[in-house]
This record gives structure tokens, C-alpha cells and sequence, in this order.
């Protein structure tokens, strides 16, 4: 009986021993591999892989202002290295943590690991036949670990090892469909489509597809056809996709970008159908059933619908659970608003969304778009351009080069240059006006202004004091802040730095030594009595000094002279820029008529009344466009504007013509380069060019300055750039000319 207890043991290790064998065919064999496989490696390498697809689920960030991806994965664009997997690491799984870690593997890569070591360690491959079953689930597992690493090529080997060697296994259906994804990945999309259409074919008379093996199937082919473009093939299979709503999570996201699909297609019924159905389906993920309804307002059209949907929109706002939501749902209902004319809710809307939490810079974007657009057609351009610049600071990197964000770019830049010449007007109307000023007059108006920031300075400076007092009665400041703790002036950081300010712009900055009041201490005690003396008066800061303001204004007649040239441009370019850029006719006459009755001479006269009188046609007012007419063609009759007006309906072959002008231009040009300067001059003035619509009149006429420049004085070449750049000034030669002025009158300084 005392040696029992050791033969049952030995028993024991013995069957242990004969089932861990790999090369026999025997029940306890098969099944000892097959549960420890199941329930040990794989089910490991499976926790894994779960934990991976977690993470790439939410790290992907889907952008639903484009139409979404099939299949949410964002893959990385670093190179992907296959991990160096050694068999036969034992089943301690401590260590094999251990070594997991020391490779710093990724979730898939372990999952990986795991799948290569129940295949290396319990196949049972027995004269050419496995019979471990669980080794066809360990290769499924490694073709999906290296799917959702990038690589493909090892992805499909697994998977056809599956179906060529377990070809009647139960996720036969699932290796199929992986393969076909995988195919489309490498951009094999027709063999993707030819294997799930097979597979789909022989499923109609066989039924042995699940209705979840049949929604990825084809899934699968909506990406294979998204790929060849196939549009309409791509909408056939989504809808069949979510038929049954098998997996909710797919299958709603397939709902939704087939809604997307018709939208773009200008299907708006059948999106709004859709999204609609989505949107009311309880059993679909929330987030996809509350974008939906974001859809369904873009699809809806202007009349009683989209009532009804702005109805539900604010409904949903109103859901405290819909948080993280509201800067699209904000945003949509703005857009509907705004459709009803309703554009003061509009913009409160618009504002909300970008208060919103939860926001992304691309959907601040279009926020910050439709507030810019609605101030440029009220003509509120200074805003408009602040509202566009907002834009063009919060778009992302990736989408800067969308012909969206470069039209916003190019309005933006002219608002700039607009905002520009606006901002020289006003400060040399301003400064003119006090030219204008009697010298009491001026005196009273400064004295006005300098009690009114005084008073403006002493309400800062109480608001200053009554922090401080507020944070001394709670021991300095905020209880959080260490620095700020105590009642003692220095141990107060707002004190400091207001006392400090209040310092430095009495005294400036100073040593800290003795007889710090003193600048110079080389003197004698008398002179540092005076020197504090004028010390003390130094206390009166500048800006409250009349003295200051009035020795800023202009006396120069030089100085007025160039504000009165300068703002004069500045309402010319204003001019061309309403009339050209922003077709508001209005603005446009308003600046170049101020100009025409304020300009000192008569360089501006002839482009004046050219673009006068084609606002004046525009606006069909006949007695103004004549008068500017009759300006034109009596005192100007051999400009080229004059021609155009007198022969506005000349007959011209338009292309041939542009040719002989080209070839005439580059005639001349010829002649100027071989210095015959006034044989430049007398050819051009003869010549008469193709009309108002040739891109080379610039060029005739920037080539005909600079020839005048080479042979006659200044001041005929400096008129002859004006011409050019007042003429043609958003033309490239009339701001080549504008930039030759400037360096003239750079050089005469």
C-alpha cells in the first residue's frame, strides 16, 4: 500500500507524457492539444488582438464632413517590422510576459506571437492531415494580426493556407472574406470581387451563410467597388449590407455612407430617407443616429421639411446627453436659419457651435466661413476678413490645399489690402482734419481727449486696487498659489506687478543703489537739489501733456502733401477694389466721386472717369455715365479709353488679332532692347491695339514708359508710370510700374 501513492503518480506522468505527443493520433491526444490550444494560447493571442482592435477603434477619428470610411481604421505610415518570434518559449506565461514586454510589441503583435506558438507547438499535422481543430482558428487569428499591422502579403498567405488545408473548417465563410479585404488593401480589388461574388453566388442555393457572415461579405464588396469607382455597385451592396442590422455597429455605419453616397450624388430624397431611418432605428449606435439627424438638415429642402427637422435639432440640443454633439448640431440648425432668412439666429448658432466643447478645427472652419460670409453680404468687410483669417488659422495641415480653404485665401488676402487702404483713409482724414484746426480749436480737442483717458486711467488703476484689496483680505490672492500667500504687500503678485508698473512709468527703469532719484551723481549737492526738482516734474506723464499732441501734427507743407497723395490713392485703389473685386457698385462710386471732387490734380481725371462711367452703365444711370463720357472723349480723345467707349461694338477676329498684338509687342520690344527709345514711343502711339479686352494694353503701355525714361526727364517718366499704375493697377505691370515710383522717389530723397 506504501508504494501506491508513487504509481499513481508515475500513472499520472506517464499519460501526460503519451498525450503531449504531437505525432500521435490518439483521442487523449487530439483533445489535450486542442483545449490547451483553445483555452491556453489562443484564447491569450485572442484577448490580445481584442484589446488591439479597441485601440485602433479609437484612435481612428472619423471627419463627418467627408464621407466616412467603410471599414475605420487609420493605419500608420511608419514602416512596420515583423516581430522576431522564437518557437518553443514554453507555457510560462510570466516569462512569455516578460519577453513581450522587452520587445515592446504592440496588442497585434502579441496577438501574433501567440497564434505562431500554438501552431508551432501543438499542430498535430499527421501524414498530411491536422488534427488539432483549433489550428485553423490560430492561422485566422495570424492573418488578422497582420491585417491590422500593414502586412498584407503575409496576411493572405495565412489565409490561404486556411482555405486550401481546412477548406470544409466552420470559418471557411470568414477566411474568405478576410482575404477579399485584404485584397482590396492591396489593390486587388477584381480578385476581391470575383472570390465574394463566388462566395455569395453559391450561398443562394446553399444557404450556409449567416446573416453576419453575409453583411461582411458584402461590405467587403462595397470596398472593392469603392476602390474601381463603381458607384452604383457601391450603393447596391451597402443596402444589402443593412438588411439584416446583424452587426449594429457596421451596419449603421454602412447606413450612414450610403446616405452620404446619395448626397453627393444630388439624391437628396433618397438621403434624407436614409438618414431618416437611421436616425429613428433605436437599436443603432447613438452617435451614428445623432449625426444622421446632422445629415438629415443638410439634405432637407427649404419649405415645410426643414421645419420639422429644425424642430428636431433643437430638440436634441436641449438633451443634456447630446454634449459632445452641439457643435454640429448648433452648426446644422444655423445653416437651416439662415436658409429661412432668419440670419441673426443664424449667427447666434454659428457663435454657439464654436463655443461648443468637444470641437474640431475643421468644423470651426465652416462656422467661422458662414459668419464671414454673412458680414460680406451685409458689406461688413472689415469683419468679413477677421472671420476669414479665423478660418485660415484653424484648418488643419492636411486640408489647406482644399479649393474651399485657397477661395477663402484669396478673399482674405483682398480684405486685407481692402482693410489697408480703409485704415490709411481714416488716419489721413483724421490727421488732415486737425491740419484744418485752428490752433485753439486743436488745443480745446486735445484737452478734450486727454481728460477722457485720464478718467479712463484712473478707472483701470481702481479696478488694480480693488483686486489687490481683494486678494489681501483672502491672504494674498488665490489660496491655490503659493507665490501669492500672506498679507504682506511683496507676497502679493498683482500688487507687484501693478506697483511696479505705476514705477517704471514715472521714474523708468533705475539701479537699485542710493540716490536712486539722481541720474548723474557727478555733481554737486546743488545740482542734485535741481535734478530732483526736475525729477519731481518728470512724475507728469507725457500723455497727459498737451504739448505732445500738438507737436505731433504736420506743419510741413512737404508732409501735408504726402497724406493728401497718399489718402487720394488709397480712395483710388478702394475704387477699383469695390468695383473689381467685390462688385459693390456703390462703395465703388462713393470712393472714386470723393476723389474726383478732392483731388489736387488732374493725373487721376482720365481712370477716374473711365471706371465711373463703367459703374454709371452698370447702374444704368445715364445722365452721370454720359457726363463722365463727354469728360473722356473731349478732353482725353487719343487715350485708348476713349477709343474703346467711341468703338465698343468694333467687329475683330478676337484670337488673330491677340496675335498680331503679341508679335507687334515683341517687334517693339525688340527696338527698345536696341536702345531706339523714341522709335519705341512713336510706333506704339500709332499703333492701335485690339480693344478693351487684350491683356497686352499693360504691356504696351508699362514698355512705352520705360522707353520715355530713357531719353527724356523725370518727371515726363514719372507721369508716364502713373498713368500705368493708376490705369492698370491690379494688372502685374501697373504694380511693376508702382514699385519703379517708389524707388525714384526714394532716391530723390
Amino acid at each position: 500500500m506504501k508504494q501506491l501513492p508513487k504509481i499513481v503518480v508515475l500513472t499520472i506522468i506517464s499519460i501526460i507524457a503519451y498525450s503531449c505527443s504531437v505525432k500521435k493520433d490518439a483521442f487523449l491526444n487530439r483533445n489535450f492539444h486542442a483545449l490547451t490550444t483553445k483555452y491556453n494560447v489562443l484564447f491569450n493571442g485572442e484577448q490580445a488582438f481584442l484589446k488591439g482592435l479597441e485601440e485602433v477603434r479609437n484612435k481612428h477619428q472619423d471627419n463627418y464632413w467627408e464621407r466616412l470610411q467603410i471599414e475605420p481604421i487609420t493605419f500608420d505610415d511608419r514602416k512596420i517590422v515583423a516581430p522576431a518570434l522564437q518557437p518553443g518559449s514554453g507555457f510560462d506565461l510570466s516569462t512569455a510576459e516578460e519577453e513581450d514586454e522587452n520587445r515592446n510589441l504592440t496588442k497585434f503583435d502579441k496577438a501574433e506571437e501567440k497564434a505562431v506558438k500554438a501552431i508551432q507547438k501543438h499542430s498535430m499535422n499527421i501524414k498530411g492531415y491536422e488534427k488539432n481543430r483549433q489550428i485553423d482558428d490560430a492561422y485566422l487569428l495570424l492573418g488578422k494580426s497582420r491585417y491590422y499591422t500593414q502586412r498584407f502579403i503575409p496576411a493572405i498567405e495565412s489565409f490561404n493556407y486556411i482555405i486550401a488545408n481546412y477548406p470544409k473548417a466552420n470559418l471557411i465563410y470568414d477566411t474568405k472574406i478576410w482575404r477579399a479585404k485584404t485584397n482590396v488593401r492591396l489593390d486587388n480589388e477584381k480578385l476581391a470581387i470575383e472570390s465574394m461574388k463566388l462566395l455569395l453566388e453559391l450561398d443562394k442555393n446553399e444557404k450556409t451563410l449567416t446573416d453576419l457572415q453575409r453583411e461582411k461579405a458584402h461590405t467587403a464588396l462595397a470596398m472593392a467597388y469603392e476602390k474601381t469607382d463603381t458607384i452604383q455597385k457601391v450603393i447596391e451592396h451597402l443596402a444589402k449590407s443593412t438588411e439584416t442590422f446583424t452587426d449594429k455597429e457596421q451596419a449603421a455605419r454602412n447606413m450612414f455612407i450610403l446616405g452620404q453616397v446619395y448626397s453627393e450624388l444630388n439624391r437628396k430624397d433618397s438621403a434624407a430617407m436614409v438618414f431618416k431611418k437611421l436616425a429613428d432605428y433605436k437599436k443603432a449606435p447613438y452617435k451614428y443616429r445623432i449625426r444622421a439627424n446632422v445629415e438629415l438638415a443638410k439634405n432637407v429642402e427649404n419649405d415645410t421639411a426643414s421645419l420639422v427637422v429644425l424642430y428636431r435639432l433643437k430638440k436634441l440640443i436641449k438633451n443634456t446627453d447630446n454634449r459632445k454633439f452641439l457643435n454640429a448640431l448648433y452648426y446644422q440648425a444655423g445653416v437651416l436659419e439662415e436658409a429661412r432668412d432668419s440670419i441673426d439666429d443664424a449667427v447666434g448658432y454659428y457663435k454657439k457651435s464654436l463655443a461648443a466643447k468637444n470641437n474640431t478645427d475643421y468644423q470651426k472652419t465652416f462656422a467661422f466661413e458662414r459668419l464671414g460670409n454673412i458680414a460680406f453680404n451685409k458689406a461688413d468687410y472689415i469683419d468679413a476678413g477677421s472671420y476669414y483669417d479665423s478660418v485660415l488659422q484653424v484648418v488643419p495641415k492636411e486640408y489647406t490645399n482644399l479649393k474651399r480653404i485657397r477661395r477663402i485665401k484669396r478673399k482674405s488676402k483682398g480684405l486685407a489690402t481692402l482693410k489697408k487702404y480703409e485704415d490709411t483713409v481714416t488716419y489721413n482724414d483724421s490727421v488732415l482734419g486737425l491740419v484744418a484746426m485752428t490752433k485753439d480749436e486743436r488745443g480745446a480737442f486735445f484737452e478734450k481727449y486727454i481728460e477722457k483717458i485720464k478718467k479712463e486711467d484712473e478707472e483701470l488703476r481702481q479696478l488694480a486696487l480693488n483686486t489687490q484689496n481683494f486678494g489681501s483680505s483672502f491672504g494674498g490672492g488665490s489660496s491655490f498659489n503659493a507665490s501669492n500667500r500672506g498679507k504682506w504687500y511683496f507676497y502679493n503678485t498683482q500688487s507687484i506687478g501693478f506697483g511696479k508698473a505705476e514705477f517704471e512709468k514715472v521714474w523708468g527703469t533705475r539701479k537699485l543703489e542710493d540716490n536712486w532719484r539722481i541720474s548723474d551723481k557727478s555733481t554737486n549737492s546743488q545740482d542734485q537739489n535741481e535734478e530732483e526738482v526736475e525729477a519731481s516734474t518728470e512724475k507728469v506723464n507725457k500723455k497727459y501733456q498737451l504739448a505732445t499732441y500738438l507737436d505731433a501734427i504736420p506743419t510741413e507743407k512737404k508732409e501735408i502733401d504726402a497724406l493728401v497723395e497718399e489718402k487720394n490713392e488709397a480712395l483710388y485703389q478702394l475704387g477699383l477694389i469695390y468695383k473689381e473685386q467685390f462688385k459693390n457698385n456703390e462703395r465703388a462710386i462713393a470712393n472714386l466721386e470723393r476723389l474726383s471732387k478732392e483731388k489736387t490734380d488732374n493725373k487721376l481725371e482720365l481712370p477716374i472717369n473711365y471706371h465711373l462711367y463703367q459703374l454709371y452703365e452698370r447702374e444704368n444711370d445715364k445722365n452721370k455715365s454720359d457726363y463722365s463720357k463727354n469728360i473722356i472723349v473731349t478732353k482725353y480723345p487719343k487715350s485708348t479709353f476713349a477709343q474703346i467707349i467711341l468703338n465698343p461694338k468694333k467687329k475683330i477676329d478676337e484670337s488673330k488679332k491677340e496675335d498680331e498684338d503679341y508679335l507687334k509687342y515683341k517687334e517693339f520690344y525688340y527696338l527698345y532692347k536696341e536702345n531706339k527709345f523714341q522709335e519705341v514711343v512713336n510706333e506704339i502711339d500709332k499703333y492701335s491695339l485690339s480693344g478693351a479686352d487684350s491683356n497686352l494694353i499693360p504691356k504696351f503701355a508699362l514698355l512705352k514708359a520705360l522707353a520715355i525714361g530713357k531719353y527724356q526727364d523725370k518727371d515726363t517718366y514719372k507721369k508716364a508710370l502713373d498713368f500705368v499704375a493708376l490705369s492698370y493697377a491690379n494688372t502685374v505691370e501697373g504694380k511693376k510700374a508702382q514699385e519703379i515710383i517708389k524707388r525714384l522717389e526714394k532716391n530723390k530723397k
